[in-house]
């Protein structure tokens, strides 16, 4: 479970810090009609190397704190990535 604190409507998309104990993400498009929520999947799915259907968003779906479920059979890069995502925290 990857809790995330998401920015819609910014200038650019990407991983930009944190926000408390979440990681926090920029998308450009606005949050409307669930584009905001397609695009960060989207991002989620390039940064981590994951199949976009191995993300679902659990909780927060309307709301700027999200929490993100990831399926996958291996664990170990994936923490990598997230490590590297947020600055090594």
């Amino acid at each position: 479970m990857l809790s995330l604190h998401v920015q819609p409507g910014a200038r650019r998309s990407g991983i930009v810090g944190t926000h408390g104990a979440r990681l926090k993400v920029a998308v450009r498009a606005p949050a409307v009609d669930g584009r905001a929520n397609d695009a960060l999947l989207d991002l989620l799915a390039d940064a981590l190397a994951l199949s976009r259907h191995a993300l679902r968003i659990r909780s927060g779906a309307n709301a700027r704190d999200k929490r993100v479920l990831i399926e996958t059979e291996a664990p170990g890069p994936l923490i990598d990535a997230l490590r590297a995502l947020s600055g090594g925290a």
